[in-house]
């Protein structure tokens, strides 16, 4: 396992976003101030040079009747009658794959898409793509919605959390990972699009130090998230210890550790462990683990990202566990 630390905007401007059920992430919380979030009210702007500063009020009023009507909200600039806004507390997935992975998920509750003009079109093509409502908007809006930063791909859905799934729900005859307060969520999402890749029954991961599955990671995992359930558990020593009385065969990643990850497995159900980057795995998960195991690797670096430790384990795993010819 690594000891070392080591470690997306696109603009689809549709030309009738204002048509009814476009929507603007202003009128979320609308309450008369500027977009900005300054204190002036809306319309109240800053004087052009050599206008009298004295009729500030005047001035304004002037400006907001000449103002256009897309200034202001009216009844096409709000979400359909009965739809959640958006910052009204649920969860947000953004970028074309997470989204289409969670609308194709049945155990997903999707209450709405807002998508830009070309992103609702390729939804449009796949199959589970009018399984939500779907409301047009720009990729600004999406932008100021999820992030400017954020690559959202012109698509963010409003969605319930995945069921909850317990510890005892994993199925006692595959392989399992436990994660060690790897709290990066990048990572996280990674290891879960590597974990889907290999078939991977659950990912177990504690309810402090560990972050959100939404946003990033739902992103990072580019779909992941809805084909490996997540086990949030309090302490994660009794559930270490709860997996090795459910048969696991408890194998903790460690880059010094004594044993090569293939020699240390032999049998399914496994429960591999990987500790966060810098302080690797906590003294009570090495002690609740059956064995310590390395990979092995040639080149000079011997020390992996978590992330890209996972992906050659699981690798490596799958090889050793796979039915000899």
């Amino acid at each position: 396992m690594a000891r070392k630390p080591g470690g997306d905007r696109h603009d689809h401007r549709s030309r009738d976003a204002g048509r009814t059920g476009g929507w603007r992430p202003e009128d979320a919380n609308r309450s008369g101030r500027d977009e900005r979030g300054g204190g002036k009210p809306r319309g109240d702007a800053r004087p052009a040079r050599g206008q009298d500063e004295r009729e500030p009020a005047r001035g304004a009023a002037q400006r907001r009747e000449r103002a256009p009507e897309g200034r202001h909200e009216s009844r096409q600039d709000r979400p359909e009658r009965g739809a959640a806004r958006p910052g009204g507390g649920r969860p947000l997935l953004y970028g074309f794959h997470s989204v289409i992975e969670a609308l194709a998920n049945p155990r997903r509750v999707v209450h709405r898409v807002y998508a830009t003009e070309n992103a609702a079109a390729r939804l449009a093509d796949r199959p589970s793509g009018t399984r939500a409502p779907v409301t047009m908007v720009r990729g600004d809006d999406i932008a100021r919605l999820v992030g400017e930063d954020v690559v959202h791909q012109g698509l963010v859905a409003e969605v319930d959390n995945l069921p909850a799934l317990d510890i005892h729900d994993l199925p006692a005859d595959g392989i399992v990972l436990v994660l060690d307060q790897v709290t990066d969520p990048h990572n996280v999402g990674a290891i879960l699009r590597s974990a889907a890749a290999f078939g991977v029954s659950g990912l177990v991961i504690t309810e402090r130090h560990s972050p959100e599955a939404t946003g990033v990671l739902a992103k990072t995992a580019s779909g992941g998230l809805e084909h490996v359930p997540l086990v949030t558990v309090p302490n994660l020593a009794q559930a270490l210890t709860v997996l090795g009385e459910r048969g696991f065969w408890r194998v903790g990643l460690d880059s010094e550790g004594p044993t090569p990850l293939d020699k240390a497995v032999a049998t399914r159900p496994v429960a591999l462990v990987l500790g966060a980057e810098g302080k690797g795995l906590r003294r009570l998960t090495r002690e609740r683990c059956d064995a310590l195991a390395r990979l092995d690797v040639p080149g000079a670096i011997k020390s992996l990202n978590v992330s890209n430790a996972a992906a050659v384990a699981l690798y490596a795993l799958d090889r050793a566990l796979a039915p000899k010819a």
